[in-house]
């Protein structure tokens, strides 16, 4: 369930970031909504609790808005800062941690995710906020324009990188958006479909080898759309 809200959010939003040329866009928001977790966490609050999500929330849409509006003044360099952006957001994580004697452990769960510990809690909030940002895309998306993307960006990256981690949250936005590239037809339903048995064959063989969950999903997530890429270009020959 934790994949498929996920997904649901994520496919969408991942052809918009390619479609942008924005590629590490979903890198640098999704690392700046740890770092609003980390922050929290360095003041005793509870890293699951809604302080720490509103702190997240707080973060990736502070850095959503920044970028939106650097997109606007430095558009030919929006790349170069987005990454910036990221490593900004990544060492800010490492000297937040550099005291916490489990550190390395809060940071290992955020880049690679603990999908297996989600629950009632944590999905029910998060199948919500999937739902919000669905059902308002076109209308946020008309009257805020640019500023309206990087907004719904930074919303469904809070919720997805407490979920699946920033790697899972990189590779949900962009396998299914660089396997269907060539699609214009039901090009987003074969991103779901790719998104899903990524999803599924990580989690059976992370059960089977006994392997982290988040990174196997990168993994055969990325095998999945690898493999439907050519099968893809094949049909667009063929429907033509």
């Amino acid at each position: 369930m934790a994949g498929v809200l996920v997904l649901a959010t994520h496919v969408p939003l991942g052809r918009e970031v390619l479609k942008r040329g924005i590629i590490f866009i979903d890198l640098a928001v999704a690392q700046m909504a740890g770092l609003g977790v980390i922050a929290a966490g360095t003041f005793g609050l509870d890293a699951h609790g809604a302080a720490a999500q509103a702190a997240a929330f707080a973060a990736a849409l502070a850095g959503g808005l920044l970028l939106s509006w650097t997109d606007k003044r430095f558009g030919k360099t929006q790349e170069a800062i987005i990454g910036v952006s990221f490593v900004l957001a990544a060492t800010g994580g490492l000297l937040l941690l550099a005291n916490d004697p489990h550190g390395g452990e809060e940071l290992r769960d955020l880049l690679v995710g603990q999908i297996l510990f989600a629950d009632v809690h944590t999905l029910t909030p998060a199948a919500v906020l999937a739902a919000v940002v669905l059902a308002s895309w076109r209308l946020v998306m008309r009257v805020f324009g640019r500023a309206g993307f990087y907004l719904l960006f930074a919303v469904s990256v809070t919720a997805s990188v407490q979920l699946v981690g920033v790697y899972l949250v990189f590779a949900s936005l962009m396998v299914p958006a660089l396997a269907t590239r060539s699609v214009a037809k039901h090009a987003l339903a074969a991103g779901y479909v790719i998104g899903l048995i990524g999803y599924l064959a990580g989690l059976l063989m992370s059960a089977v080898y006994d392997l982290p969950t988040g990174a196997v999903i990168v993994w055969t997530l990325t095998l999945a759309g690898l493999a439907a890429a050519p099968l893809l270009g094949r049909w667009r020959g063929a429907a033509a």
